[in-house]
């Protein structure tokens, strides 16, 4: 398979429901081959609206996954390296959670492996860091007073060259970031506060 084969594979990647993904410009000076898409959560859709669905917060989260190639380079011809970032608002007790880090983590590997949702993906060299931060606002500074962060930078390289189901797990790791409900499990609508 080519890279615009892998190119195409990510786009065809089976999403769930909530996420939505888009292309992105890739970094250009990585190496001789590279495409990025964004893959971004969907909080709350139309049909929620009309059932009254407040959702968990109206904080954003999202994703980018680059792909980079380089056909010459020391780890092997046609490999293919998958650089993943992804940053999600939260609150302040999750944040707070001093497993938060490790937990965001294991759904990464989880999600790799196949364990969120759908088969495993063939990877190796995985390696990254989870980073849970609350920025306080001071002076005259427009935004929320106080906003708390997660932020997941991981790479890894694929032993394929279909990525579609990287994308896929990726993106249900982006859904456990974001605080969405399993797929295919329905969220109750939150009404008059009951």
């Amino acid at each position: 398979m080519s890279f615009r084969e892998a190119v195409e594979s990510m786009a065809a990647a089976d999403l769930r429901a909530g996420i939505s993904l888009t292309d992105i410009r890739a970094p250009q000076r990585l190496a001789p081959y590279s495409h990025a898409v964004g893959l971004e959560v969907d909080r709350i859709t139309a049909a929620q609206q009309a059932d009254g669905w407040v959702g968990d917060g109206d904080g954003d989260a999202f994703g980018r996954l680059i792909l980079l190639h380089d056909p010459a380079g020391d780890e092997g011809p046609g490999l293919m390296r998958l650089v993943a970032y992804i940053q999600a608002d939260m609150d302040a007790a999750t944040v707070g959670d001093p497993l938060l880090p490790d937990v965001a983590w294991e759904w990464l590997t989880d999600g790799l492996d196949g364990q969120l949702s759908g088969p495993g993906v063939g990877y190796k060299d995985l390696g990254g860091t989870v980073t849970s931060t609350t920025s306080v606002r001071h002076g005259d500074i427009g935004g929320p007073p106080r906003a708390h962060q997660l932020e997941m930078r991981a790479s890894w390289s694929a032993t394929g060259t279909d990525l579609s189901g990287h994308v896929a797990a990726f993106s249900e790791v982006l859904a456990s970031v974001a605080g969405l409900p399993p797929a295919g499990v329905a969220a109750l609508p939150s009404r008059g506060g009951h």
